[in-house]
């Protein structure tokens, strides 16, 4: 009775775990670059004294979805994309540098340049600073430009350039601040063959239909798991007063 019970109620907790996982990815559904996060519900052996008889049942994100996302025009100077594989460096809130495929940029009150989600974008040396100008662009190959105030619109100086990596996807791993990061923390080189378009984004790729089934289907497979510890409880009751006759 008890390795039917526990098996119940692990159940029944993981998939609250899923519906999380899966609730996630479809609040994320508009935010630009985001990878869905992916999980998978396990089977494991309960290992104490003596032998492994009790098994409970586990959900675990095992990592994210690759896949790349719509591409959206929305012609604003600052938007950019990253064309095929590669990742935008930032500055995390810790300090350290991680990779996302956000790109939808902006020029903080610091003069930093920034993604929408507050991480700060790197350049060669650090942070990109963007010093006032009439107006900004961002090349293919990650140069940022301005226009420097009072000057003709034909005259560009060359501030800095985003650093633009492309590590293999296998190492990549997300973090709960939607970052990508190396093992250990190691720092990507720059890639000179990534390349951006300018006034276009990125979507996520959540399959917000495949999201909302999910939700579906982890709710009822939780309904499940709680009707199967209520019939334990039955037959646990129902042998107590079989014993209590005899």
């Amino acid at each position: 009775m008890d390795r039917f019970l526990y098996l119940a109620m692990t159940g029944a907790k993981h998939n609250l775990q899923a519906q999380q996982h899966t609730s996630h990815n479809l609040a994320n559904a508009n935010t630009p670059g985001f990878r869905a996060d992916l999980d998978a519900y396990l089977s494991a052996p309960v290992y104490g004294p003596g032998n492994p008889t009790r098994v409970y049942s586990q959900e675990t994100r095992i990592g994210a979805d690759m896949s790349g996302g719509p591409m959206m025009n929305t012609g604003r100077d600052l938007d950019v994309a990253v064309q095929g594989n590669g990742w935008l460096a930032v500055q995390a809130a810790d300090g350290t540098e991680a990779y996302t495929r956000r790109g939808d940029l902006h020029v903080n009150n610091a003069g930093l340049l920034e993604t929408g989600a507050g991480h700060l974008v790197m350049g060669n040396n650090g942070p990109v600073a963007v010093p006032p100008a009439q107006s900004m662009t961002i090349g293919e190959d990650g140069t940022v430009s301005i226009v420097p105030l009072g000057e003709d619109g034909n005259v560009q100086a060359v501030v800095d350039r985003i650093k633009l990596v492309n590590p293999p996807a296998a190492q990549l791993e997300k973090a709960n601040d939607g970052l990508f990061r190396l093992p250990n923390n190691e720092v990507a080189p720059a890639d000179a063959a990534v390349r951006v378009a300018s006034g276009v984004l990125e979507g996520s790729n959540v399959n917000t239909v495949e999201a909302l089934v999910a939700l579906i289907d982890n709710a009822r497979q939780f309904e499940t798991s709680v009707k199967m510890l209520t019939a334990a409880k039955k037959n646990d009751e129902a042998s107590t007063r079989l014993l209590r006759q005899t």
